[in-house]
């Protein structure tokens, strides 16, 4: 409305750029976030929305929280932080492309999910949330939603290029997937289904330190906010040899909006925090990062821009196997930067571990590192 009162009216066309809307859908992202997150905490203070330390999985974790008096801080603040982005992308965002509908419909799905775990863990004594079987059913019934009104869009508006890969390397490099039918298709939504679920559940597993995942989270959405924008633009497509996604650019509005609502929660989850995120906040945000991947066509580069997710989620899932099998560890705790706060270092214990802060700066400076490196991968090509 305010684009058509503007443009018809006064000639200003100002709202129709996409780097504007970008830029305004962070301000208001983050606006957002900081009126929604005082009401929030209070309420939550209030009602003793508080995650128990005591049902970590590990004991010196769980003496930890307990000792720094974690044990008292309001969790489930994601719901303030998805709230404000929601609302800032349905004011800043053209909600007449499918990738930004369905990347609203992911978010909102993926943070129902949370709640619901995190609503469990807070209501119901000894209840650790959703099981794990659940947890993932209502996971891959959100993700295969959204993956299958994709791969059905792209059949029937005659653009199978939404379902190719991108090798990263090498220029003009494809992998056809809907050329080879059916199977195809099916190996689209099982590797799309991989992407999505395990960046919501990496996020959700670094989501363990006062300000980690959020920031983490704004450094990583930035560089996808910069190769969703590439991605929309034919000319630039065709200067660095990348592909061309029709609509691709308004996926930087999101972005904007993600960044701007996770400093807002950044506010009040910096050291030491008044909020946790909880999984109401911790698998929208790696679903929306993982989707913005997926729309660049960058799943394969998502690795390199997420690197400090995939290394926390990477090391749990090893030190988990590794035990269930032998019956010990081979990481001093997992996911890595509690070890490194506990104890000092990943494989050996040290006497002194990091301070938190430290341990949080540091993750950030390798996230930004990883994001630039990603970067750099759109002239190697």
């Amino acid at each position: 409305m305010l684009y058509a009162l503007l443009h018809d009216g006064l000639g200003v066309g100002l709202f129709g750029y996409i780097s504007f809307r970008v830029a305004m859908a962070a301000l208001t992202g983050f606006g957002f976030a900081l009126l929604f997150g005082g009401p929030t905490i209070r309420w939550l203070h209030a009602h003793s929305v508080k995650e128990s330390a005591h049902k970590s999985d590990s004991p010196e974790l769980a003496k930890e929280a307990v000792a720094e008096g974690k044990d008292k801080t309001p969790t489930m603040g994601g719901s303030f932080l998805v709230a404000a982005l929601l609302a800032s992308v349905l004011l800043w965002a053209r909600l007449d492309v499918l990738h930004v509908v369905l990347g609203i419909l992911l978010v909102a799905g993926l943070a129902a999910v949370g709640f619901v775990d995190d609503f469990k863990k807070l209501t119901i004594a000894g209840c650790k949330g959703l099981g794990e079987g659940s947890k993932m059913l209502g996971l891959t019934v959100v993700t295969l939603g959204a993956l299958g009104a994709l791969a059905w869009y792209a059949k029937i508006s005659g653009r199978a290029d939404l379902l190719n890969l991108y090798p990263p390397f090498f220029k003009n490099a494809v992998v056809p997937l809907a050329a080879w039918g059916v199977a195809g298709v099916v190996l689209f939504l099982a590797f799309e289904w991989l992407v999505v679920v395990g960046s919501a559940n990496a996020v959700n597993i670094t989501d363990g330190m006062d300000g980690l995942a959020t920031g983490c989270m704004v450094i990583s959405c930035l560089a996808l906010v910069i190769f969703c924008y590439v991605a929309g633009r034919a000319d630039w497509t065709r200067y660095l040899g990348v592909p061309y996604v029709s609509g691709g650019s308004e996926m930087a509005v999101l972005g904007g909006a993600t960044c701007g609502a996770c400093l807002g929660f950044l506010w009040f989850n910096a050291y030491p925090a008044q909020v946790f995120m909880g999984d109401s906040g911790s698998l929208p945000l790696g679903g929306v990062m993982a989707w913005m991947a997926l729309v660049s066509k960058q799943e394969l580069v998502l690795p390199l821009i997420a690197s400090v997710f995939v290394a926390d989620l990477g090391t749990s899932l090893v030190q988990r196997l590794y035990y269930k099998r032998t019956r010990q560890r081979i990481f001093t705790i997992a996911p890595i930067h509690h070890g490194l706060k506990t104890y000092g270092g990943v494989f050996t214990k040290h006497e002194r571990g990091w301070h938190e802060v430290t341990v949080v700066v540091r993750f950030w400076i390798l996230a930004a590192c990883g994001a630039m490196a990603s970067l750099a991968l759109l002239k190697v090509r």
